[in-house]
């Protein structure tokens, strides 16, 4: 880890003034105010209607492909997809909206009493992750004294980079703007999510710090836990491993049926060609994907202790998933 002082108090702030907590967490926080209502829905055809938060991308549109097309077994459930990037999503969570949703594994960490983990549909980065990327060729050890536009404070990006960073000062950038902001010189760095890792190269970025290979080399080979599927912990335990049961069954049929979900997915990809689109899916839907196994969860486990140890994650916090 490089070393820094935790408030930062020993540089002037390198980001500018519109950019520290700025407007758009503003407006997030605010829309997430309400609380839910724990009684369930019924969807047109009498069954059980659960909303399912996901990202509008190409790796979470082909593991529910099968559910969208209606091409497995629901058991009687019904699913309203709920679209949104995923620092949303994590402030969604705080109120329960949603009965199953995407969370990163940083944001888990504060709402543990309120969501299990599925043990599926996991994003994990096995050597490699988000980028901190930059204008002008850069040292990692000249991340501290610069302004990093990030996706979201309770994103896995966010944690990881701390832990490899330290404390650095940083402005908050919806997901898919951070390359636009660096470009702009509003920002000196960003911190890279999603299909931005294989396309940064192409808008003459440079890359400084790969957060997945910092950590397989940190941990000695264990993936960086980012994105994971959760849900409400309210729900009878029958519709929890219904739920557990579906899921799993759309993550299997994408997983035989490539071609066709690869296609599907396509349509969430931002300009990324198949090629692209395919390497993409192919980097976080895969066996980790369709059960996290030991290997998965341990990774889980350890960059909880590490953002705990670190003073980042409120609390030791017990990862506990759900069972079919």
């Amino acid at each position: 880890m490089v070393k820094s002082s935790v408030d930062g108090s020993r540089w002037p702030h390198p980001c500018p003034s519109w950019a520290r907590g700025g407007a758009h967490v503003s407006r997030l926080r605010k829309s997430v105010r309400g609380r839910y209502s724990p009684g369930l829905a019924t969807g047109e055809r009498g069954d059980v209607l659960l909303r399912l938060g996901h990202s509008p991308d190409p790796d979470d549109a082909f593991m529910f492909y099968a559910l969208a097309k209606g091409l497995v077994d629901t058991e009687g459930l019904e699913f309203e997809h709920v679209l949104q990037d995923i620092e949303t999503l994590n402030r969604r969570a705080e109120n329960g909206e949603l009965e199953i949703t995407a969370l990163s594994v940083y944001a888990y960490s504060f709402l543990h009493e309120r969501y299990l983990l599925l043990p599926h549909g996991a994003s994990m980065g096995d050597g490699y992750g988000p980028l901190i990327v930059s204008r002008k060729p850069m040292r990692v050890e000249d991340l501290q004294d610069v302004c990093i536009a990030v996706p979201g404070t309770r994103t896995s990006a966010f944690l990881a980079a701390r832990l490899a960073l330290g404390y650095f000062q940083h402005t908050q950038v919806p997901f898919d703007q951070i390359m636009e902001t660096v470009l702009a010189g509003e920002a000196d760095a960003g911190l890279l999510i999603h299909e931005g890792q294989l396309t940064y190269a192409g808008h003459d970025l440079n890359k400084v710090l790969d957060l997945g290979e910092w950590w397989r080399d940190e941990t000695g080979g264990l993936p960086l836990p980012l994105g994971v599927n959760a849900v409400r912990r309210d729900l009878p335990e029958e519709l929890v491993q219904r739920i557990v049961r579906v899921l799993g069954r759309s993550i299997d049929h994408a997983l035989r049926h490539r071609e066709p979900a690869v296609e599907h997915a396509l349509r969430y990809g931002r300009g990324l060609d198949r090629k692209l689109a395919d390497r993409f899916i192919g980097m976080y839907v895969n066996d980790l994907t369709r059960d996290l196994g030991e290997r998965g969860r341990s990774g889980i486990h350890e960059f909880l202790r590490r953002g705990h140890e670190a003073g980042l994650v409120p609390a030791a916090v017990p990862v506990e998933f759900a069972a079919a």
